[in-house]
C-alpha cells in the first residue's frame, strides 16, 4: 500500500526557507518589469506624442491598445497555464513582453504604435495571475494573504520605477530609451527564471506526472517529506478535479462571487489606467515641466506599493470588505481633487498619492482576494479571467478620456467622471459578504483558505 502525501498540507505547514523566498523574490521582479512596461507609455506620451505628431484624442487608443491585449493574454494564457502549467507560461511570456516592448522603442508612426502595444499586452497580461497563483500556491497558509500582497506589489514598484527611469532618461536619450530598458531587463530576467523558477507543486500533483520533479522542488519546501516509489502525492478533494473549463467559475456558488469580483476588476482597472495614461500628460498640459509631471505621475504607483504593503496587515485582521470599501471612499475623494485648477504641485504629490494607495493598492488585494476565492484548479483562471475583464475598463478608461477632451471637458471634469467607478468598487464590496460567498464558506476568506 502507498503512503499518501498531501501535496497542500506539506506547503500550509511549512516554514518558509532559501527556496520559497527565491520563488516570491523572481515573480516579484517579472511583475516589476511587467508594471514597468505597461506604464512607460504614460509617462513619456508627451515626449512621444510630438516626436510622431500624435494629437491628444489620437493618443487614448493608442494608451488602450496594451490593455487590449492584456484582456485576451489574461483569459486565454491563464486557461494555458492551469492545463500546461504556470512556469512554461511564465518564462514564454517574459520573453514575449520584451521582444515586443523592444519593437515599440522602434515604432514609428501611430499604426505601429497600436499594433505593437496591442500584441505586448498578450504577455503582459500572461504574468499577473500566474506569478500569483505560483506564489500562492508555494506559501503556507498562515501567512498567505500577505505574501500574495507583498508580491503583487512588485508590478507597482515596478510602474513607480517607471516614473523615476522617464525623469533620468527622457532629458538625455528621449523616449525611446525608455523602452529599450524596459526590453533588456525581462529578457536577463528570463534566464534566471529558466535556471530557478518552478513549476506549481500541486500543479505537478494534480497532472500524476513527473513525479521526480514534483519530488525535488517538495524536498526543498520540506527535506522529511516521504520520496520514493511507495509514495502517492495527492491533494484536498476541492483541488483535485482535472476539468477547468472556464463555466466552471460560475460552478459551485461561485456565479456571484465571480460577478461581483469582476465588477469591482473593471472598476479598479479603468481607473488605474486613466490615471496612468494621462496624469502626465494633464499635468504637462497645465504647464508643469514634463520630468516633473513624470514624477508626480509616478506618486500613483508609490502610493500604490506603500498600499499593498499597509493594507495586507489590515486584511490579515478586518478581512476584505471593510479594507476594500475604505479605499473605495478615499480615492474617489482624492481623485475628484487632482483635477482642481487651485491645487499645487506640492499637493498634486500628496492627493496622487493618497489615491494611488487606494486604487493601485487596492488591486492587490482584490488580487488576492481572487486568488483565495478559487481552489487550486480554478485559481489562475479565476484571477485571469477577473484582471481580463478588468482590462476592458482598462481599455475604456484612456480611450473615453480622448474623447471627453475632444468634447472641450476640462481636467476638473475628466476627475470628476474618474471618482465614480471607485465609489461604485465600494458599494459592491459593502453587499460582498450577504451575495458573494459559496454556501458554507466562511465570511472571511483569508481566514477559511489560509
Amino acid at each position: 500500500m502507498k503512503t499518501q502525501v498531501n501535496v497542500s498540507e506539506i506547503i500550509d505547514k511549512s516554514t518558509i526557507g532559501s527556496f520559497q523566498i527565491g520563488i516570491f523574490v523572481v515573480c516579484f521582479v517579472c511583475l516589476a518589469l511587467d508594471g514597468f512596461d505597461v506604464q512607460a507609455l504614460g509617462y513619456v506620451a508627451p515626449a512621444l506624442s510630438a516626436e510622431l505628431g500624435i494629437t491628444r484624442v489620437q493618443l487614448g487608443p493608442v494608451l488602450s491598445a496594451a490593455p487590449f491585449g492584456v484582456l485576451f493574454g489574461s483569459i486565454l494564457c491563464s486557461i494555458l497555464a492551469d492545463r500546461i502549467g504556470r512556469r512554461p507560461v511564465l518564462i514564454g511570456a517574459t520573453l514575449f513582453f520584451a521582444v515586443l516592448t523592444f519593437l515599440t522603442a522602434r515604432a514609428q508612426t501611430q499604426n505601429e504604435l497600436l499594433i505593437v502595444r496591442a500584441i505586448a499586452g498578450i504577455g503582459m497580461g500572461a504574468i499577473m495571475p500566474n506569478a500569483m497563483a505560483l506564489v500562492g500556491e508555494y506559501s503556507p497558509k498562515n501567512v498567505r494573504v500577505t505574501i500574495m500582497m507583498i508580491v503583487s506589489n512588485g508590478f507597482t514598484a515596478g510602474a513607480a520605477l517607471g516614473g523615476f527611469v522617464a525623469a533620468w532618461m527622457l532629458p538625455l536619450w528621449g523616449w525611446r530609451s525608455v523602452f529599450y530598458f524596459g526590453a533588456v531587463a525581462p529578457m536577463l530576467l528570463s534566464v534566471v527564471m529558466i535556471v530557478m523558477l518552478p513549476e506549481s507543486a500541486q500543479f505537478l500533483a494534480l497532472q500524476g506526472k513527473k513525479l521526480k520533479t514534483l519530488q525535488k522542488w517538495l524536498l526543498r519546501v520540506d527535506p522529511m517529506v516521504p520520496v520514493g516509489e511507495g509514495v502517492e502525492y495527492v491533494l484536498p478533494p476541492a483541488e483535485r478535479r482535472r476539468g477547468v473549463p472556464f463555466i466552471s467559475l460560475f460552478a459551485d456558488g461561485r456565479a456571484m462571487g465571480t460577478t461581483l469580483l469582476w465588477i469591482v476588476n473593471f472598476m479598479n482597472l479603468l481607473n488605474i489606467y486613466f490615471l496612468q495614461g494621462w496624469l502626465t500628460t494633464v499635468i504637462t498640459d497645465a504647464g508643469v515641466e514634463q520630468s516633473t509631471a513624470a514624477l508626480v505621475a509616478s506618486m500613483v504607483q508609490v502610493g500604490g506599493t506603500v498600499g499593498a504593503l499597509t493594507l495586507g496587515f489590515f486584511v490579515h485582521r478586518l478581512g476584505f470588505v471593510p479594507v476594500l470599501a475604505t479605499c473605495g471612499v478615499l480615492a474617489c475623494i482624492n481623485i475628484a481633487l487632482i483635477g482642481q485648477p487651485w491645487m499645487t504641485v506640492a499637493l498634486l504629490f500628496v492627493t496622487v498619492f493618497i489615491a494611488g494607495l487606494c486604487v493601485i493598492g487596492g488591486q492587490a488585494a482584490i488580487n488576492a482576494l481572487a486568488a483565495t476565492y478559487y481552489p487550486t484548479d480554478l485559481r489562475a483562471t479565476g484571477v485571469g479571467a477577473g484582471l481580463g475583464v478588468g482590462r476592458v475598463g482598462a481599455i475604456i478608461g484612456p480611450t473615453l478620456a480622448s474623447v471627453f477632451i475632444a468634447q472641450g471637458w476640462t481636467a476638473a471634469d475628466l476627475f470628476y467622471a474618474a471618482a465614480v467607478p471607485p465609489l461604485i468598487l465600494a458599494v459592491v464590496m459593502s453587499v460582498w459578504n450577504r451575495l458573494a460567498m459559496p454556501q458554507g464558506t466562511p465570511s472571511k476568506f483569508e481566514a477559511a483558505a489560509h
